[in-house]
């Protein structure tokens, strides 16, 4: 079962002290207007199975700096950090944000990630279903194709020019 958590709670402020990736972030940088926690709870306990933090911005951010200081935008949904407490729950997180996104906000059209330069990181997405999209100095974007069946290449050259555009203004 899925959970969207547009709210701080006390059972939030818990989940988030296990945050492997981006501990930093601050719990209001990660709950407003343009940012959200999807939780994946198992259906028969109502247990955390996975967590996943993301924010809505108008490109594909690289590096932390920019996924906080970025003006806020919707046509790129930015996993920046994701954990799992049991074996598969990350991948099926992911599929079930990226579908639920999509129906709350069609004009998302980019799921990428920001993600530290890990080979665990790297083993993760790739196996997911992401492609590389691009290396930076602190980070690796990876780029997931769109629930709505488009393949990562044309994810990729989508992003590319949305990218493009974006910073071109």
């Amino acid at each position: 079962m899925l959970s969207i958590i547009n709210q701080i709670s006390e059972e939030i402020r818990e989940l988030i002290k296990d945050d492997p990736v981006r501990p930093e972030i601050p719990l209001e940088q990660r709950i407003n207007e343009h940012s959200k926690i999807y939780v994946l709870k198992d259906d028969g306990t109502g247990q955390p199975s996975a967590v996943v933090c993301v924010k809505f911005l108008p490109n594909i951010p690289e590096s932390v700096d920019e996924l906080l200081n970025t003006v806020n935008g919707t046509s790129t949904a930015v996993f920046y950090t994701i954990w799992s407490y049991a074996a598969g729950a990350g991948r099926s997180l992911i599929e079930q944000a990226q579908a639920a996104i999509q129906q709350e906000k069609p004009e998302v059209t980019t799921f990428v990630t920001l993600s530290p330069k890990t080979e665990m990181a790297r083993r993760f997405h790739h196996k997911n279903g992401a492609v590389t999209y691009r290396e930076n100095a602190d980070s690796v974007n990876y780029l997931y194709a769109s629930p709505k069946n488009e393949s990562p290449a044309n994810a990729r050259a989508n992003a590319a020019s949305t990218a493009y555009h974006t910073t071109g203004d």
